[in-house]
């Protein structure tokens, strides 16, 4: 019996599905599925951020979870008896509203913003002491307002919910800094003489400017992210629409939907496999590269098992379907993709971090200053408590440490991408930095990927190229699965085909013919016994090819050994050095296959790998990923196949071949353009470098805000008169963000092939 595939497990499936609307953040997914963890019946709750739909297990009702959900500030709908292409139709159309809405208030914001900028830099001063200057602001300061109300909103209601949840983010820096800012402007309009002359500065352009490079940032987040689902669709794309089923002695066309448990379905050459299933009659090459990721087409004959998707190459077969619809072997990649999503760990943001420890002090420093000068300080005193507690959270305004991680990361792909390395967001970007275990695919990955031709072994032909004429000759009429390579290297070397007679496939052994007069037979060594050759002499030289996992195939013409042509998939020539690049790097170096153990045990002999699985299947190689990560291994997956897609998704960052199928390239994090393993590396590297880029970033964006703090609440007024004005405090974060910004064009200057 031929190889056949084994049937992957039938997975537990969500009892519900929703899909959210509003949610664009990793707050967001935690706000969510902790208000479903709540309601009485969940069992479990998990969204998935890139998909925007969330699985809950349990018996609690959809109106239920919808309302929970509802309760904290976002919607949903059910997704029950909704195909998978409904679901991302509609979470499609969800996220370019989303990004039209992030578009349109980045314009409003920086439509205010810019202009005033401007004026404020070359033009005027942005400060108040007349009749018409109040009247002129006062406008300025209700468009502001417009601003906020608009463009803003969301930022006031996450900042609102983290004050009300006892939590400090991004959104609580960000509603602070700008409603202080906007607030502080608005007292300067009405009420000038309540302060002091120098602090009539006004910041509107500030307040404008903040919400609007901040909602780009979403906007090309969201933008970056939407490709996400391509995986999911691309999966779908290769299931069939429709089977051909026998029934009452009748062959007849149905919708994939109606096929049911033992239908026959008659399958023809060129066919998608409908649905799994066991073969009763007939025999075939199937292309099963989907699920094995192995190249060459696997024979299938009575009582073996088929699988969705793969690609029927010769021959006609009839089988009993097994398992149709959710319970398919495709269904279950695609169910597999969707929970490693899931299951995916958060990437710490590092200034959501600072925030929640630097909001709450600031808040804390702001208002002691002000009660300290209310009390204590000198005339006006109610003039100096404002001016020293708005000072405060002005200097506080996250305007730089909202540049900090963005500004690096986007210098660090644009670096990575000179090096032929596309990063899908910045959380690969930086957990790429921390793996510390990576493992590798075989087939189209440390190799080819595709069958060639390694070795012509002469015994009495004349030259290579007369046995390569014998053998392509004969192979251009064969349905042999290697028959491919032979032809494809004779005409690569200008080889004339002849004409083929006689030709005859002999199952498991070979084939004959009769070309340019002479009796050929071309096959394995069971044929040349049977046929009497005389092959003694270079079984050693086969034996020998065959433990370099390659192909050995035994040449006669007319009765006489002609010589021996070996086919193997072939392994890069940059292979061996991209992996003891990154074993010297520190990195534990994992090979996985479907291929046989033989092949995979010579395969990662010469490429330097001590650790290695064969035989195994989509759902192994998530195990195996998952079984590292429980040891405390930061993995890195790298495969080109759909087989290698659930696992690309549940690794901490997966790395997709450029040359593979773009099912791989959609579920993985990053994709090595020029199919090298020396992509990983420098991956590596840039991610290293942009790491510590966004950390030194994070500190000059913190330390500038940090020493002003003291300052801006007056800790040196006593001992030398200097109080730092809200015009100083709106300076030093310019500066910040202007050091930021030339931190992190340093990466430029980056080269990861030598780091």
């Amino acid at each position: 019996m031929t190889n056949s595939i084994n049937e992957p497990a039938i997975l537990n499936l969500p009892s519900q599905q929703l899909l959210i609307e509003g949610a664009s953040c990793a707050s967001c997914v935690n706000k969510i599925e902790a208000a479903l963890s709540r309601v009485n019946g969940v069992e479990k709750a998990e969204m998935n951020l890139a998909q925007r739909t969330v699985s809950v297990d349990g018996s609690a009702t959809t109106q239920s979870l919808i309302d929970a959900i509802r309760r904290v500030g976002y919607d949903a709908q059910s997704l029950k008896d909704k195909s998978d292409d409904d679901v991302l139709d509609e979470k499609d159309l969800a996220d370019r509203a989303y990004y039209r809405r992030l578009m349109r208030d980045t314009f409003i914001a920086l439509g205010l913003g810019v202009p005033l900028m401007i004026y404020g830099l070359f033009i005027g001063e942005m400060t108040v002491s007349t009749t018409p200057e109040r009247i002129a602001w006062l406008v300025v300061g209700i468009l502001t307002f417009v601003v906020m109300a608009t463009s803003g909103r969301h930022f006031y209601i996450g900042g609102w919910k983290s004050i009300l949840s006892h939590t400090a983010n991004m959104d609580t820096l960000i509603m602070l800094g700008t409603g202080a800012a906007w607030i502080y402007s608005m007292v300067v309009v009405f009420v000038p003489a309540l302060l002091p002359e120098m602090a009539r500065h006004v910041y509107f352009e500030a307040t404008a400017m903040i919400i609007g490079l901040i909602n780009l940032g979403l906007a090309l987040e969201v933008k970056a992210r939407g490709r996400t689902s391509e995986a999911i669709k691309r999966l779908i794309g290769l299931q069939a629409k429709t089977a051909r089923i026998v029934r009452d002695d009748k062959e007849i066309d149905i919708a994939i939907e109606d096929v049911l448990v033992d239908d026959l379905v008659r399958i023809r050459p060129g066919d998608k496999i409908p649905v799994d299933g066991i073969v009763v009659e007939g025999r075939t090459a199937m292309d099963e590269s989907m699920l094995t990721g192995e190249p060459m087409p696997i024979e299938k004959s009575i009582g073996d098992s088929v699988a969705t998707g793969t690609l029927n190459k010769t021959g006609s077969i009839l089988f009993r379907a097994t398992r149709v619809g959710k319970d398919t072997a495709l269904a279950q990649i695609i169910y597999m993709v969707k929970h490693a999503q899931n299951s995916k760990p958060p990437i710490g943001r590092l200034a959501d971090v600072i925030a929640g420890y630097f909001v709450p002090t600031i808040m804390i420093i702001a208002i002691v200053s002000g009660l300290i000068w209310l009390n204590i300080g000198p005339e006006p005193t109610i003039a100096f408590a404002v001016v020293s507690a708005t000072t405060v959270l002005i200097i506080a305004c996250p305007c730089a440490l909202g540049l900090a991680t963005p500004m690096s990361v986007m210098v660090g792909v644009g670096k990575a991408a000179e090096a032929g390395v596309l990063i899908r967001n910045g959380e690969a970007l930086q957990t790429a930095s921390k793996i510390t275990a990576m493992v590798l695919d075989k087939t189209g990955t440390i190799t080819l990927g595709a069958p060639k031709v390694t070795d012509v072994v002469l015994a009495n032909a004349k030259s290579d190229e007369a046995l390569l004429q014998m053998a392509a000759s004969l192979e251009s009429v064969s349905e042999h699965p290697l028959a491919l390579a032979i032809v494809e290297t004779a005409e690569e070397r200008g080889v004339t085909l002849a004409k083929v007679e006689n030709f005859n496939a002999i199952a498991g052994h070979g084939i004959e013919g009769v070309v340019d007069g002479k009796h050929l037979y071309f096959g394995n060594e069971r044929l040349m016994r049977a046929q009497g050759i005389e092959i003694d002499a270079f079984l050693d030289k086969a034996q020998s090819l065959a433990s370099e996992a390659k192909t050995p195939m035994f040449m006669a013409a007319d009765g006489v050994l002609a010589g021996i042509i070996a086919v193997a998939d072939p392994i890069k020539d940059d292979s061996i050095s991209a992996i003891k690049r990154l074993q010297d790097n520190g990195l534990r170096v994992i090979m996985l296959t479907g291929d046989n153990r033989a092949t995979a045990a010579a395969v990662a002999k010469k490429v330097g790998i001590t650790e290695f699985y064969a035989e195994v299947l989509p759902q192994d190689k998530t195990d195996k990923i998952v079984a590292l990560q429980m040891e405390n291994e930061i993995v890195g997956m790298s495969g080109d196949g759909i087989n290698d897609a659930p696992a690309l998704a549940m690794a901490n960052v997966g790395f997709a071949i450029g040359t593979g199928t773009d099912v791989a390239i959609e579920s993985a994090d990053v994709t090595l353009m020029r199919g090298s393993l020396h992509g990983l590396a420098d991956a590596i590297a840039v991610s290293k470098a942009t790491l510590r880029n966004v950390k030194q970033n994070l500190f000059g964006a913190f330390i500038y805000n940090a020493a002003g703090v003291p300052v801006a609440a007056g800790i040196l007024y006593p001992f030398f008169g200097l109080l730092l004005s809200p015009i100083i405090a709106g300076a030093a974060m310019a500066f910040s963000s202007l050091t930021v910004v030339m931190n992190a064009n340093r990466l430029r200057f980056f080269d990861a092939k030598n780091n």
